[in-house]
């Protein structure tokens, strides 16, 4: 096909620098609000700049764990999936213990924990001994629960303590400004990444290069960031009472849908991450290899100008937020039943754009609900038990994808999940979720 990967890639990024120069700013909302402008240092820039370190750190290993595993340590195929799944496991075990924790100790406390457990976790890593990559997938599973709950429930705690609302800021365009992050480090770490193992000979470089910016990402932790709990100390709640008001929460129909949707959701992306690239092979006219790597950044590309476009799309407040995931359930439920009967490369390239995109805008769209919905007390308790249910489909998905050859029926089995998780959206949206 000549170019035309490289081609779409370049128009992904044209698009997202066009979303990015439209882009609402905090000094038009303070002129909105108050008919000036301030010129102060964004409020908000602390998060910022920690979590791009800490999700550099984490996107910087994964692209390169499989093949350290597997051609570097030729390690057998059960192996490497042992180790796959104990780091799922992990973060399923781990996850209600890291709320209740957090909630309790602190979340920035729990944050540089992070930087801790996932250095530690680098350097097992580089060690080709099995004992020890064990060990090293424990400490990655837990600091992956650490980085998906514990910064997202510091962040919304700050945002209301410091009552950043008044000062121009909207934890609709935060979390959408995250989500853009989250995308430039994917992308920046990507290349990065590949010219470290270039330059070096071996996959290894990646990871000690986590290091680094972990240990940088501790010392902005420590110095810059106020902690923030859950439950005051002074309370002092019993443990019943706690199981109460923890269970009332969770039964809530808006959490619960919230929550089933984020396991559907979830659960089919990671089966698409599994079955891209076989979907794209089995389906390829041309001879010799597809630019994998372009296709890659291509994805990524889209889902950053997808979190662009939520954020322009809710700054003008014309549609529920979950009306729009109602949305973007359905095109991600109906591009999963074409790809099951897709015929054509170029057709499947542009479904898997497509889901892309809904990652972009699913990630802010139930940030912000769950920012919304839940009270600071038990925000990263909440966050935890919310993903428990995702880290075993999790589980699931990794076992159901080895070996599997019936790509069609993943994708099916997908859209039936989305056509459940829509509906319960849905539903709760006509029952008052915002």
């Amino acid at each position: 096909m000549g170019y035309y990967y490289q081609f779409c890639f370049g128009g992904f990024i044209v698009l997202s620098v066009v979303l990015l120069i439209y882009q609402p700013t905090r000094k038009q909302q303070l002129e909105q609000q108050q008919g000036v402008a301030n010129d102060d240092e964004h409020p908000e820039s602390r998060w910022y700049k920690v979590y791009a370190l800490a999700a550099t750190a984490d996107w910087l290993q994964g692209p390169h764990l499989f093949s350290l595993y597997r051609d570097e340590y030729g390690l057998a195929p059960n192996v490497v999936l042992n180790l796959y799944l104990t780091d799922f496991v992990t973060t399923a075990i781990s996850a209600y213990f890291i709320g209740v924790l957090s909630d309790k100790y602190g979340r920035k406390l729990l944050c540089m924990v992070y930087c801790v457990s996932y250095a530690l976790s680098c350097f097992l890593t580089i060690v080709p001994v099995t004992p020890l990559l064990f060990l090293g997938r424990i400490l990655g599973g837990v600091s992956t629960t650490i980085l998906l709950n514990v910064f997202d429930s510091w962040m919304v705690t700050n945002f209301r303590e410091k009552k950043l609302i008044e000062n121009g800021c909207d934890l609709s365009r935060t979390y959408a400004a995250t989500s853009v992050v989250n995308s430039l480090a994917a992308i920046l770490s990507g290349l990065v990444g590949e010219v470290l193992v270039w330059a070096t000979g071996t996959r290894k470089s990646p990871f000690f290069v986590s290091v680094v910016l972990l240990w940088v990402n501790l010392q902005m932790i420590w110095s810059q960031w106020g902690e923030n709990f859950g439950i005051s100390a002074s309370s002092k709640p019993t443990q019943d009472t706690t199981r109460r008001r923890l269970w009332s929460i969770l039964k809530t129909p808006s959490i619960l849908a919230l929550t089933f949707a984020s396991t559907m959701f979830e659960g089919s992306m990671n089966l698409f991450v599994f079955y891209w690239v076989p979907t794209l092979s089995s389906l390829k006219k041309s001879a010799g290899e597809l630019p994998y790597g372009v296709i890659y950044s291509s994805f990524l590309a889209v889902s950053l100008g997808a979190a662009l476009a939520f954020n322009i799309i809710m700054d003008k407040r014309i549609v529920k937020y979950s009306r729009v995931l109602v949305g973007v359930l359905v095109v991600a439920d109906l591009c999963f039943f074409k790809l099951a009967s897709v015929k054509t490369e170029t057709s499947a390239f542009w479904l898997f754009c497509l889901l892309e995109a809904c990652i972009g805008m699913f990630a802010p769209a139930v940030g912000y609900l769950k920012g919304t919905l839940i009270n600071d007390d038990f925000r990263a308790t909440i966050y935890s038990i919310m993903r428990i249910p995702l880290n075993i489909v999790a589980i699931v998905s990794l076992l159901t994808a080895q070996g599997n050859d019936n790509i069609g029926g993943v994708f099916t089995a997908c859209s039936l999940m989305l056509t459940a998780s829509f509906t319960m959206i849905w539903a709760a949206s006509l029952r008052g979720m915002p």
